[in-house]
């Protein structure tokens, strides 16, 4: 088992409760979308999977380890086997392109391997393989803030293929992109991971995106699961109950943008 969650919650630092009880198995190679409206708890539940955010309650077990009984290097042995797209990436506006991908191994390389790329990037070649997989191979050496903020999404992208995690996690990592782009990017991580048997577990606010790539749906609301279903029976009525109240509480938002309002019925 790739992950378990078992009565996991987690209680930030201001007393608010981000999850509660959650009990969630992901096999190895699996596919889930986790879908929700905002502030459910989606990321919160990413960052636990990720190994970086120990719980408050429950027992976390990620790859076969529980995180927190290991030491320092086994732990980071263990994250550098786990890739996270970041809906906002952290990349350092002045880096290169190049040296962003290529970070995607920073934790599996030693100290001095990693600064001689700093200097001169060891695997330029498959640093752009990476970004030719996302339609930005022509950037390679071109530094980051000359790059609009839906390019940046994908240089993440990028840099997680080239890690070659063993468990893959994205936090809405095509939110930034359009139509077209999103469901390239989408296509390139559901191939990854068909191709490594590696696990694949991404939040989406797009529910049609999430039906179309991913053949399990975890619905999140108020911290808790509220279904764990085949996609094939996440119906309009389940998605109405999932998001229910989220345009009282946006006045300015039209119903017909809502995840679940343009889908169709049946759609898989």
């Amino acid at each position: 088992m790739t992950l378990r969650l078992a009565q996991v919650g987690v209680v930030h630092a201001n007393g608010r409760r981000a999850l509660a009880a959650v009990d969630l198995e992901v096999a190895a190679g699996a596919r889930v979308a986790l879908i929700g409206p905002s502030g459910a708890g989606k990321t919160t539940l990413l960052r636990v999977a990720a190994a970086s955010l120990r719980p408050t309650d429950g027992r976390a077990g990620v790859l076969g380890d529980d995180p927190w009984s290991l030491d320092a290097r086994a732990l980071k042995a263990l994250r550098a086997r786990i890739g996270f797209v970041h809906q906002a990436p952290p990349i350092p506006p002045r880096q290169r392109v190049v040296t962003a991908v290529l970070a995607g191994r920073l934790g599996q390389w030693s100290l001095a391997h990693a600064l001689r790329s700093w200097v001169a990037p060891v695997d330029a070649a498959g640093a752009r393989d990476a970004l030719a997989r996302v339609g930005l191979a022509e950037r390679v050496f071109e530094r980051c803030d000359q790059l609009s903020g839906g390019q940046l999404q994908r240089v993440a992208v990028a840099r997680t293929l080239y890690q070659a995690p063993r468990l893959l996690l994205a936090d809405e990592p095509v939110s930034a992109l359009d139509a077209t782009t999103a469901d390239t990017v989408l296509r390139e991580l559901v191939a990854y991971s068909e191709s490594a048997g590696a696990t694949f577990v991404a939040s989406l606010h797009a529910v049609d995106l999430a039906l179309r790539w991913f053949p399990r749906i975890v619905g999140v609301r108020d911290g808790a699961v509220m279904f764990d279903l085949p996609a094939t029976q996440v119906t309009p009525e389940r998605l109405a109950a999932l998001y229910a109240g989220e345009v009282a509480a946006d006045p300015q938002r039209p119903v017909e943008s809502l995840p679940h309002a343009t889908l169709p019925l049946g759609s898989a």
